[in-house]
């Protein structure tokens, strides 16, 4: 079975998290994936943790990839960046804006090279704007987004993600305009540049908040954990845990209280509508508190569960990666290596009825298929490619 970019040919030009998953989820697909970096690799590739030496951080981004190395200020390398450009449909980077031009190869450049050649740049603050030549990071995009400011309790300080989202959030948007100009050039031959801002996206999951003060003032606030609409919606303590519930509508109150053994609070005036819920939420709070600190995490969302009551543990990670339904949903893969053996890597996460994605391929080690890519695809001699890895080119 082909994926459904069977045929695509994507150079990876890019480092650690957004652009390295933007080509793996492409690779997934079917499509074929060079990934170029300089020899030695990567900076991602000296992040921890490791597994028998090698860097499980890149290996979680690059699996169906073949890997290249290319140092791009030796004299030749324009040259090999070109032949690349010219062999593939979509190249994306995530170099600073202005790099990719210093090099000589602007998405002016690579449309000489390759007209109809769709360049995606990820970049921190996107290619204009006063901050465009800044650098970033993920733990930036959250503070200059305002998501940080939005994240923590609300007595207490502004705090980060437990996972770099603004990176994957841009990463996945990534994709998404590669696959947009991908339609578009299939219909019209026509390439085009594609300019994602990891702030830009993590701005768009901000959901109301922005416009809300653009129209009518509010300024948002911190919550810790309780849903901003709805009572009781919540993490609460458990003998053996935490769980969160969301039980803040009306319709599905009474069915926590019936399953608390409270209907005496579906009645209470203080609580009848999502209004005066919210309008005594502490004190709610608490009676839903001394209920599910009385029980195991386990009981708590049988019995909500049976009550049709949304409800989860707070799981730790061992308990998630060996759930029966990450198994069930193949979210851990196991994933053969020629040289380090099996591996446990995350899995596909979109779901494709009719063309589902694979993975056909190992992260890469450094430089691993050199050979495929200046012999086979550029057609490089045995003798040329010696000499460029004798230069220090490779």
């Amino acid at each position: 079975m082909t994926g459904v970019l069977d045929g695509v040919r994507v150079l990876d030009l890019s480092r650690f998290i957004a652009g390295p998953l933007c080509c793996q989820m492409l690779g997934d697909m079917g499509a074929e994936v060079i990934k170029v970096e300089r020899p030695g690799g990567e900076d991602a590739r000296m992040h921890a943790p490791f597994h028998r030496g090698e860097s499980i951080y890149t290996m979680v981004y690059n699996r169906n990839k073949y890997g290249a190395t290319l140092d791009t200020r030796h004299p030749r390398a324009r040259e090999l960046l070109a032949a690349l450009i010219e062999r593939s449909d979509i190249v994306v980077e995530n170099y600073r804006p202005g790099t990719m031009a210093a090099m000589g190869l602007s998405y002016q450049d690579m449309t000489a090279i390759r007209p109809d050649v769709i360049l995606v740049s990820i970049s921190g603050f996107g290619q204009t704007g006063p901050l465009a030549g800044r650098a970033l990071f993920d733990a930036i995009a959250q503070a200059a987004s305002g998501l940080m400011s939005v994240t923590g309790p609300a007595d207490g300080e502004p705090v980060l993600t437990g996972a770099y989202i603004a990176d994957h959030i841009a990463g996945y948007h990534g994709m998404i305009g590669a696959l947009l100009a991908l339609m578009h050039r299939r219909a019209t031959g026509e390439g085009q540049h594609v300019d994602v801002s990891s702030l830009d996206a993590l701005f768009s999951t901000l959901g109301t908040r922005p416009a809300a003060y653009a129209m009518l003032g509010e300024q948002p606030r911190r919550t810790g954990s309780r849903d901003l609409l709805n009572a009781p919606a919540n993490v609460f303590p458990a003998r053996d845990g935490h769980v969160y519930l969301h039980a803040g509508t009306d319709g599905l109150f009474p069915k926590l209280c019936a399953a608390m053994g409270r209907p005496d609070l579906a009645a209470d005036p203080r609580y009848r509508t999502v209004e005066e819920r919210r309008a005594h939420t502490a004190e709610l709070e608490e009676e839903v508190a001394a209920w599910t600190g009385r029980h195991d995490c386990a009981h708590i969302t049988g019995a909500l569960a049976e009550a049709g009551v949304p409800c989860g543990k707070v799981a730790q990670i061992p308990e998630v990666v060996e759930s029966e339904q990450i198994a069930a949903r193949e979210m851990m893969l196991d994933v053969e290596h020629p040289e380090l053996g099996p591996l446990r890597l995350p899995g596909i996460p979109i779901k494709m009825g009719g063309t589902p994605g694979t993975v056909r391929k190992a992260p890469p080690r450094v430089g691993e298929d050199n050979d495929h890519v200046y012999r086979d695809l550029l057609g490089l001699s045995e003798q040329e490619i010696e000499k460029l890895a004798d230069d220090g080119a490779l």
